[in-house]
C-alpha cells in the first residue's frame, strides 16, 4: 500500500497528490471567502464547505496564480522581443467533466478565488451551455436526445468567441442558456471585456481537434477535469434530479414541469433512464476520453469531496 501522504509519479505524466499533501502546499494562504459566499456558490447536491475550499481550492487558486504570473512574464518578454504593444493576453482556463460531477460549482468558486489575487482582479466565467444549438435546430437535426454530445454545440461559435477573447478584443458576447426553459435565450448575452482570466466550463471543452482543424481546447492555457467513479456520478445525478423535481420542476414554466407530479419511484426510474440513454453514454463515449488531456484532475470520492489531485508534470 502506498504512503497516504506521498506524491506519486511512476511512469504517468501526472503527479498524484493526496488531499492532505495537497492542502499542505499552501498553508499560509488565507481563506478569502466566508460561509455565506460558499453557500451562494455551491451547486445543488454538492458538499462544498469551508474545509473543502481551504484544503483543495485555495491551494489550486495559488497554483493557478503562479501559472498566470509565469504566462504574463513570458508574454511580456515575447512582446518586447517582437516589438509589440505591452498588452497582456487573457489567460484561459477550461473546466470539464460529467453532468452532476460538480464542475459548475468548481468553476464559480475558482472565479471568486482568482479574482481575489491582486494580479487577476478581472475573472470572467462562461459556460458552453450557451453554445448549444437552439432546441428548434436540435429538433430539425434529430439531436434532441443527444443534447450535450459534441455535435449538439455550435462549436464554430464557441471557437470564435474564445479566439476573440484571447486576441484581446475589447468586447465579446456569449449566448446565455436557461436551465429552466432548457434552451438558449435568443435575446440575452454575457459580455466579456478583456478579462485577466477567462474560465470556460462545459462537458466537452477538452475535445481534441478533428480533421486538422483548430479546437477550442487548443486555446486553453490550463485545463481541469473533474473526475469520479461513474457509479457515483450516476447516483449524484439521480439525487439531483429528485431535488429538482421537488423544486425547480414545480415551476409551470420549467421545461421539465411534466415530471413534477411523478412519485419518488417514478422520478428515480425516469432519472436513471435519462442517465442510461444520454448522460452515461456521453460520459463514456466523449467526456471521459478527454481526462488524460487535462493539466490537472480533481478526483472525487463517493462523498462528493476531492480525495486526490493529479497534476501534469512540468
Amino acid at each position: 500500500m502506498s504512503d497516504p501522504g506521498a506524491v506519486h509519479s511512476g511512469s504517468t505524466p501526472f503527479l498524484e497528490i493526496d488531499r492532505a499533501e495537497w492542502a499542505a502546499l499552501a498553508p499560509s494562504t488565507p481563506l478569502p471567502l466566508g460561509a455565506g459566499e460558499v453557500e451562494r456558490i455551491r451547486g445543488l447536491g454538492d458538499s462544498l464547505d469551508l474545509a473543502e475550499v481551504a484544503e483543495v481550492y485555495v491551494p489550486l487558486s495559488r497554483l493557478l496564480n503562479l501559472y498566470v504570473a509565469g504566462a504574463l512574464s513570458t508574454g511580456a518578454e515575447v512582446r518586447e522581443f517582437l516589438g509589440q504593444p505591452a498588452r497582456p493576453t487573457p489567460y484561459v482556463i477550461g473546466v470539464a467533466g460529467s453532468v452532476a460531477v460538480g464542475k459548475s460549482t468548481i468553476a464559480r468558486l475558482l472565479r471568486e478565488l482568482l479574482s481575489r489575487w491582486p494580479d487577476t482582479p478581472s475573472v470572467e466565467l462562461v459556460t458552453t451551455d450557451g453554445f448549444l444549438l437552439p432546441n428548434a435546430e436540435l429538433e430539425r437535426r434529430g439531436l434532441m436526445e443527444r443534447k450535450g454530445f459534441p455535435e449538439s454545440y455550435d462549436r464554430r461559435a464557441l471557437l470564435r468567441f474564445v479566439s476573440e477573447v484571447k486576441s484581446g478584443a475589447p468586447e465579446v458576447r456569449a449566448p446565455v442558456y436557461s436551465h429552466l426553459v432548457y434552451d438558449v435565450l435568443p435575446d440575452e448575452h454575457v459580455i466579456v471585456r478583456r478579462p485577466d482570466v477567462l474560465i470556460v466550463e462545459g462537458l466537452n471543452v477538452l475535445q481534441p481537434p478533428t480533421s486538422g482543424r483548430l479546437a477550442v481546447s487548443d486555446l486553453f492555457d490550463f485545463t481541469i477535469y473533474v473526475d469520479a467513479r461513474t457509479s457515483d456520478i450516476e447516483k449524484w445525478y439521480v439525487e439531483r434530479f429528485l431535488r429538482l423535481q421537488r423544486g425547480a420542476f414545480a415551476d409551470p414554466s420549467s421545461y421539465f414541469h411534466r415530471f413534477a407530479a411523478l412519485s419518488e419511484g417514478e422520478a428515480v426510474a425516469r432519472a436513471r433512464s435519462i442517465w442510461n440513454e444520454i448522460n452515461g453514454p456521453n460520459l463514456a463515449q466523449n467526456i471521459l476520453a478527454t481526462r488524460a488531456r487535462a493539466s490537472l484532475v480533481l478526483r472525487k470520492g463517493a462523498d462528493h469531496t476531492v480525495s486526490t489531485v493529479l497534476l501534469r508534470k512540468v
